[in-house]
């Protein structure tokens, strides 16, 4: 086991009503909010007038900015961080799922700082710092909600591309399992996806001696994987979505990465094809993630062994451990399948003519991943593996 710090400061408030306390969380950090959030959906399910008047409520002055897509923009966290320095911002409160968040510690790190925003995406900067953020949650997925990441997209180039820093973990994260009934299913779908990835990202580890977060790490994707068909076909299933939603926070708060080098190679690979693509990020990575299992399993079959036989319930087989972690594989692509995921490129309607040029862009800082590096034509390869 690697030696570890961890330190989660993000104060969660789970349960019904549970947004209701939004005001008089964010006004601890004064009194002027900005209220970040996507499009029309929150004003439908009456979720924007509940946050409003909680925030009134408690003598809060409010400033708006919308149109947060999937994939987030810079230039739109650029206008955010206009709007914050001229009106004297104290919180950024972002109401939806991991774009608006993403969105929101773009912005509130760019207040902090003198130059572009893009510098921290392109390696050219450093967050040190930034503005509280608060969080209500609509969309269980990305995590983002309890991490110190963030992933923004640039128009210019197609650029995908992650940050973070302590200072970017929000200050609280509201999270209504009833908030969640009205997501259509694919949506769920690409959030189920999301939160398992997150976890298979940090269990395929070369430490050895991990016998605790392996076993936290099975856990949580058994659990969505007992709950995903649940809410799926019964959408107002309070405990199954619960469940989930709780996994998802779980999933991405680094404790299941306590003491283990995770990969992230995945991750890399499929920002590359959103980033070019615009699909949502969870079905991106329902096609990476298969590919990236049949490229790197040889690496440690018994690893992928265990994942087919604790995860999928595969027994194992001494004599063709091969066997045991190929039918684990494909059992991970089947679910994926099962849930509404294309699991191939072709299936999001994604051909070969930008497979070179996403390799050479993925790669350009260097190899991607720790389970196992991935040059340019690794990734190639995996992409084609994709299609």
């Amino acid at each position: 086991m690697q030696d570890f710090v961890f330190q989660n400061s993000t104060k969660l408030i789970f349960g019904k009503e549970k947004e209701q306390l939004v005001g008089q969380e964010s006004v601890v950090f004064g009194k002027k909010v900005l209220l970040h959030y996507g499009g029309g959906s929150i004003k439908k399910t009456g979720l924007y007038d509940r946050v409003v008047q909680s925030l009134l409520e408690q003598g809060i002055e409010i400033f708006e900015l919308t149109g947060v897509q999937p994939n987030p923009r810079v230039s739109l966290v650029r206008e955010g961080i206009a709007l914050c320095k001229e009106k004297s911002i104290d919180l950024i409160l972002a109401v939806g799922g991991g774009s608006v968040i993403d969105s929101a510690k773009a912005i509130a790190a760019g207040v902090k700082y003198d130059g572009d925003v893009w510098d921290f995406f392109d390696g050219k900067a450093e967050v040190t710092d930034c503005l509280p953020i608060g969080v209500v949650l609509t969309i269980p997925a990305a995590g983002s909600e309890t991490s110190e990441g963030t992933v923004i997209t640039n128009g210019d180039g197609w650029y995908k591309r992650s940050t973070g820093h302590p200072t970017m973990r929000p200050k609280f994260a509201i999270l209504n399992p009833i908030l969640t009934y009205t997501l259509p299913a694919y949506q769920t779908a690409c959030g189920i996806t999301d939160m398992m990835a997150h976890i298979l990202e940090r269990y395929f580890t070369n430490e050895k001696s991990v016998e605790l977060t392996d076993r936290l790490c099975e856990a949580a994707l058994r659990t969505i994987i007992n709950n995903a068909h649940t809410v799926l076909e019964d959408p107002t299933n309070y405990d199954a979505r619960a469940e989930i939603m709780w996994s998802g926070t779980i999933a991405h708060n680094d404790l299941l990465g306590t003491g283990r080098i995770g990969d992230w190679g995945s991750h890399d690979i499929e920002h590359e094809i959103s980033g070019i693509y615009d699909i949502a990020h969870g079905a991106g990575l329902a096609i990476v993630f298969p590919a990236w299992m049949k490229y790197v399993y040889k690496h440690d079959l018994n690893r992928f062994a265990q994942f087919a036989n604790r995860v999928w319930d595969v027994e194992i087989d001494l004599n063709n451990l091969e066997k045991t972690a190929l039918k684990g594989i494909e059992k991970t692509e089947a679910f994926f399948h099962s849930i509404g995921m294309p699991v191939r490129l072709t299936e999001a309607n994604i051909g070969e003519e930008h497979l070179e040029q996403m390799a050479k862009k993925g790669t350009e800082r260097g190899p991607l991943g720790n389970f196992v590096k991935l040059h340019e034509n690794d990734v190639l390869q995996i992409l084609k593996l994709a299609l």
